[in-house]
């Protein structure tokens, strides 16, 4: 499974009624991949994985995986409160053909790290497929220490950590650590270049929803050594990139959609839409 490259944690699109709106998500799947992503995660933050019942979720899956396996990397979200539940929608993902799986500390129980260690050995030993670890600390908690990643590093079936601390003086140190057969991937929209220069080789964004070309342009400046260029897009498409990270970012991912060209719908409770007027301050910035 290749996961250098930019990947896209994949917005769940709704029609008018909050229904899942399986049409859309079909033509979003095939634009992403049109616009050269290297994956697609599936019921990702982004994709509010949180707000799908267990029938809609394996709609979401499966619908995915027809349109993408075999295309670019296929991911599966399995994030659940509780570690037996995630191994069932682990053995889920993998009878649909997903090849690996992006997994976070258990939101809400406030693990400590060896609670930590616990949970990612017993998803990764009893199903046997790739995870990437992901690090949210504003999401679920708790921090997945440096120590935690060397230690699970060396686990076979472990093979990377999405880093979405926000603290880079957290993955640069993971990134000198040079784990084998270990991925640090770039899980913060403002700091790609940043971890690409310090030798990452993967962004898994949620705002690749929105500016796909740009994103895999910054990927493929990176890999040539061009500096300038990256930092030139970089600079760019910041202003938005910004605005979504300062808050709101799942409705501006969703209204920014292919820099607003594809109708996803709004979100759902308990996330509420944004008002009008930061709507269109928002779309400002996309082409700015």
């Amino acid at each position: 499974m290749n996961i250098h490259g930019v990947l896209v944690p994949i917005v769940t699109p709704f029609d008018k009624n909050g229904a899942v709106d399986l049409p859309t998500l079909e033509k979003l799947v095939g634009c992403l991949i049109n616009k050269g992503v290297a994956g697609i995660v599936a019921c990702g933050t982004t994709g509010e994985y949180y707000a799908l019942s267990p029938k809609e979720r394996e709609v979401v899956m499966t619908t995915i995986a027809k349109h993408a396996k075999g295309k670019v990397s296929l991911i599966a979200g399995i994030n659940s409160l509780s570690t037996d539940y995630t191994i069932e929608l682990a053995h889920q993902a993998k009878q649909m053909g997903y090849e690996g799986l992006m997994l976070s500390a258990n939101p809400y129980s406030l693990p400590e790290q060896a609670g930590i260690i616990a949970h990612f050995e017993k998803v990764a030993n009893t199903v046997k497929m790739p995870i990437i670890m992901y690090n949210f600390p504003a999401r679920v908690g708790v921090n997945i220490e440096f120590e935690t990643v060397e230690y699970l590093s060396k686990n076979p079936y472990i093979i990377g950590i999405k880093e979405s601390s926000g603290n880079f003086s957290h993955a640069l140190r993971m990134l000198q650590a040079k784990f084998a057969n270990f991925e640090i991937v770039c899980g913060c929209d403002d700091q790609p270049v940043d971890f690409f220069f310090w030798g990452a080789r993967s962004w898994i964004a949620g705002a690749a929803n929105v500016f796909p070309d740009e994103q895999v342009a910054i990927y493929q400046a990176a890999c040539n050594e061009n500096w300038d260029e990256a930092r030139r897009i970089m600079s760019k498409i910041y202003p938005a990139i910004c605005s979504m990270e300062s808050g709101d970012y799942n409705q501006k991912a969703k209204i920014g959609c292919l820099k607003g060209t594809v109708d996803v719908g709004g979100v759902r409770l308990p996330l509420v839409d944004i008002s009008n007027e930061d709507k269109q301050e928002f779309l400002s910035l996309l082409n700015s």
